[in-house]
């Protein structure tokens, strides 16, 4: 190789090294981890530790009715018989089922979670529930592993703050959506002195929307309206 090809070599690599970088993983920082976080940092928020599937019994406790009112979550969510829709972190499939009614037998649910623990046990709510039309998705920390350009609404309930790889997760997310399909969050309102949540389980209206950003999907609504948490709302471009 000549030297002006190697030093043409070097001058690309030297240009494009930082990008590759970045594409590789430096948009994440590593910071000592808080008691509830996982020491890793996004856009300036430390994400939190995923709820481990013991504390599944919390999901079902029968004061998240008062306390969370999922009857205006639903009513925010606008669902219409025959949708497809991904309940994306569903745990035990607390909104699965109630979602699987509203879309009806025309329409899917897909729920998603990455614990094989969790999703074993959301088989079994709705076999008891006899929601046929919830089917449920182990997925991984970077992919839900939904097909491209299916889906009319994904919902993200109190899960988001706690995804390993937030930009993943979205990327692969938006990707499943059809377009137009809708993308909500369902998140406890960080700041909010009423809130008793464990701060790192909470996030701002901003905080959300700074992170979506550089995803292909433009904020709609924002639904304040609930004792706890805020639903924001966001459609696939």
């Amino acid at each position: 190789m000549s030297r002006t090809c190697l030093a043409a070599l070097l001058l690309f690599q030297a240009l494009t090294l930082p990008f590759a970088l970045a594409e590789n993983g430096e948009r994440y920082a590593r910071v000592r981890a808080s008691p509830d976080g996982i020491g890793k940092v996004y856009l300036g928020r430390e994400i939190a530790q995923v709820m481990s599937y013991h504390g599944a019994p919390w999901l079902e406790r029968p004061e998240r009715m008062e306390e969370e009112r999922p009857d205006l979550v639903l009513a925010a969510l606008e669902l219409k018989p025959g949708m497809t829709v991904a309940d994306i972190g569903a745990g035990s499939g607390y909104y699965s089922w109630r979602m699987a009614e509203r879309v009806g037998a025309p329409g899917t649910i897909y729920a998603v979670d990455i614990q094989p623990e969790m999703v074993r046990l959301l088989e079994v709510q709705m076999s008891q529930r006899r929601a046929s039309n919830v089917k449920a998705v182990l997925g991984t920390t970077t992919d839900p592993r939904l097909a491209h350009a299916t889906l009319d609404l994904a919902l993200l309930v109190d899960v988001y703050h706690e995804f390993e790889y937030p930009y993943e997760m979205l990327a692969a997310i938006a990707r499943a959506l059809k377009p137009g399909g809708r993308l909500v969050f369902v998140e406890y309102r960080a700041g909010d002195p009423k809130v008793p949540i464990k701060p790192l389980h909470t996030m701002t209206e901003a905080q959300v929307r700074n992170e979506v950003a550089v995803h292909p999907l433009e904020w709609v609504k924002t639904v304040s309206n609930l004792p706890w948490q805020h639903v924001i709302v966001f459609r696939r471009k």
